[in-house]
């Protein structure tokens, strides 16, 4: 466990440096996008002092992690000059939501058809739930979201397209304002979880084990869901943590054609204008958000399975 902390520490750490490094290098000068491009040189010089752009290297980047790790990101270098932990706080639940409701909807769809597909392999219903995701896979999100709005949104007038309604304001309205750009962020996943599902539970339900199973006269679908399913469900279980983590910075195409103000948008518009230290603040956040899912996940293995468990203790 020790060994554990000790590795996420360092990841961390390795994760702040490339964090830091990377918007370093981002073109434009921070002092420009603050005053404009037709101030006199002095204010350009002025201000970069008393940002400490100036100074060297290693000491901005300590400077920087010291206010992080006390929980302070900065604040904006262009209008609207607030904080980044505000523009961030404002922009993370946003994604996250989505994020979350598009992995839920998808594994609601991903797991049946993929026990359905396992149950008898390259039978003509697996070769027609292949042929399925394989076609939901050839659509990028953007398209399936603008077929999802003519169709949903103008034919059928069932959700709507724009307006965000916060959770802790109105839990009902904000799911139903959620639920399209969630959809939208499902069908992308659906085909990736199933294939991987589908596949572990074909070698599966080759063991064994659920063979005797079979051999007692369990029910079918009993074996599937109680014996199957969860030695099968290590690889789908890394997938959605992958998942989780990156979508969480990748819905700005989802956010554009929804016009939602999620993480994604947040760091876009900021590397428009140059403004550093939200870009840092945004994608050291999401950044950490992937290692941490990426640890919780190990510790869902140790849960799954018992023989993990015991080879950590």
């Amino acid at each position: 466990m020790i060994n554990k902390v000790v590795q996420l520490v360092v990841v961390l750490l390795l994760v702040s440096i490339g964090t830091f490094a990377l918007t370093s290098l981002m073109p434009g000068d921070p002092a420009t996008a603050i005053l404009g491009p037709d101030q006199p040189a002095e204010a350009y010089i002025e201000l970069r002092e008393e940002l400490g752009l100036n100074d060297p290297v290693l000491a901005r980047y300590f400077g920087w992690l010291g206010h992080a790790l006390q929980g302070d990101l900065g604040n904006s270098l262009v209008t609207p000059f607030r904080s980044v932990n505000e523009l961030v706080g404002g922009a993370f639940p946003v994604s996250f939501q989505l994020a979350a409701m598009g992995l839920i909807i998808s594994l609601a769809i991903s797991i049946p058809l993929a026990m359905v597909s396992a149950r008898r392999p390259d039978g003509a219903i697996d070769r027609a739930i292949s042929a399925l995701t394989f076609g939901i896979l050839a659509v990028p999100s953007f398209v399936a979201g603008l077929i999802l709005i003519a169709l949903v949104v103008n034919q059928l007038n069932i959700f709507p397209r724009t307006q965000w309604i916060p959770f802790t304001e109105n839990p009902l309205d904000n799911l139903y304002h959620a639920a399209l750009p969630a959809i939208t962020i499902a069908l992308a996943e659906v085909p990736t979880f199933t294939r991987v599902l589908r596949g572990d539970l074909v070698s599966t339900l080759q063991e064994d084990f659920i063979l005797s199973a079979r051999a007692k006269g369990m029910p079918a679908w009993r074996i599937m869901i109680f014996d199957a399913f969860r030695p099968s469900s290590y690889s789908l279980i890394t997938v959605v943590g992958l998942a989780l983590a990156s979508l969480i910075g990748s819905t700005v195409i989802v956010e554009t054609l929804f016009s939602l103000s999620g993480m994604g948008s947040l760091i876009v518009n900021a590397s428009y204008v140059g403004n550093v230290t939200v870009v840092q603040g945004a994608v050291l956040v999401i950044a950490v958000c992937y290692v941490l899912i990426n640890a919780v996940v190990d510790l869902l293995y140790a849960v799954i399975d018992p023989r993990i468990r015991r080879a950590t203790t």
